[in-house]
């Protein structure tokens, strides 16, 4: 929902130091993959119930989530480095209620497993759709950067981040937290395929 009014101010605070790790042989590839090793580090201080730690790991994948995309922007985006930023980040998300489950399984593991099926549905409309209107040829959201139809809702990049910030800094109200934000993802992907509906509607095939 506030990932097209955030991006701008992100790519401007990311050009510079996107700049800076190219002038010295940093390459997009290279930033998505340490990105993805911090955020796996994430996973195992959550595992361990050293959330603070865990927050710092996952902010710092998300940096570099930012990074790698200033950086192919500031050289030459590849069909490889969409692919790797994409698939990496859905797995890195499902990781962090994981986490958590495994942290606490009695208290935990319910609301880590509702919310990761929630994960399930908007990543797989989002792609679902991302791939038709590829196929139709619908043009790429501009704002994103990511070079594929963006499939905006509810819950977005920035709000997936506000939760998990939230679940770290607060622990113990992790089940509350994680069905709550569970039932917006749940909105968006109804929404998502509304409109997926709505927009291939008529009787064109993407086959």
């Amino acid at each position: 929902m506030l990932d097209a009014a955030l991006q701008p101010l992100q790519r401007r605070a990311l050009t510079p130091v996107a700049r800076f790790m190219v002038a010295r042989g940093v390459s997009a590839d290279s930033a998505t993959l340490t990105g993805f090793a911090l955020g796996v580090m994430a996973l195992i201080f959550i595992v361990n119930e050293a959330y603070l730690a865990a927050l710092a790991f996952i902010l710092l994948n998300r940096l570099f989530d930012g990074l790698d995309g200033a950086i192919a922007r500031l050289t030459r985006p590849t069909d490889r480095g969409a692919f790797l930023d994409i698939a990496l980040d859905f797995f890195f998300y499902a990781t962090v209620p994981l986490g958590f489950a495994v942290a606490d399984p009695a208290a935990n593991a319910l609301p880590a497993a509702v919310v990761i099926t929630a994960f399930v549905g908007t990543g797989s409309s989002f792609l679902a759709f991302a791939v038709i209107a590829a196929q139709r040829g619908l043009p790429a959201s501009a704002f994103t950067g990511k070079g594929i139809h963006y499939l905006s809702g509810l819950t977005e990049g920035t709000e997936t981040i506000a939760f998990f910030v939230a679940i770290c800094l607060f622990p113990g109200y992790f089940g509350a937290i994680a069905i709550g934000f569970a039932l917006a993802c749940l909105i968006t992907t109804f929404t998502r395929w509304i409109q997926g509906m709505q927009t291939f509607r008529d009787s064109g095939s993407a086959s």
